[in-house]
């Protein structure tokens, strides 16, 4: 059945409204946990679905707000900030699919060459980890960085490559991120149309003859 009755779009806009904000904060506490490794932080694409958690969060409040007041003014502002958070998160979830692990090992090695000894030696202390990659391309800042490492695994010869404990960590936050951001993506489309829709209604309990 169609929702075409004025509390019935009413209930439906304010009900996808709640649903933006769990999705808001859900991108927020994917993107914070992604950025938790420290170093991952350098993937520069998280703190973009940070702020676009944070406009869907702010966004859909004034929705809300909007379609319980059927506010005029609050549902103009909201269509067209929703359609832009539309096309901001469509392509920022686009760009979390489609970052490569190959990508991502230039990103990690440019932040580690900008490391000191000491931040490399805290981290690898934390994640439990001796030097980034363990590849030929970087075979001797590798070799330098294990010779230094101060993990609890060296003495067990037991040792996974901080490269590799945060490749796996940032590709999956990239993937939870890219794949919910771009699910509920489309979904404010339907949101901007139920809102265009739900402005253009008259609400019963007003004066019949006054267009609200």
């Amino acid at each position: 059945m169609v929702c075409g009755g004025f509390t019935c779009s009413k209930k439906a806009l304010s009900s996808l409204n709640v649903v933006y904000m769990l999705v808001g904060l859900l991108l927020i506490g994917v993107a914070a946990w992604g950025k938790g490794f420290g170093i991952v932080s350098s993937i520069h694409i998280i703190g973009g679905v940070i702020a676009v958690g944070v406009f869907l969060l702010l966004i859909s409040i004034v929705g809300l707000i909007g379609a319980i007041n059927h506010h005029q003014v609050l549902l103009f502002f909201y269509m067209v900030i929703l359609f832009l958070v539309f096309i901001i998160q469509f392509g920022v979830s686009c760009s979390c699919l489609a970052i490569n692990r190959g990508q991502q090992e230039q990103l990690l090695n440019t932040s580690w060459g900008h490391l000191s000894n000491q931040t490399r030696m805290e981290l690898e202390t934390r994640l439990d980890c001796c030097g980034l990659l363990n590849d030929t391309l970087s075979i001797n800042q590798f070799r330098m960085d294990y010779a230094n490492c101060g993990a609890v695994c060296k003495p067990k010869n037991q040792c996974y490559t901080c490269g590799d404990k945060m490749l796996q960590h940032s590709q999956e936050a990239l993937q939870i991120l890219g794949g919910v951001g771009l699910f509920f993506s489309f979904t404010e489309i339907l949101g901007v149309w139920l809102a265009v829709r739900y402005r253009n209604q008259k609400d019963p309990r007003a004066n019949p003859s006054a267009f609200l």
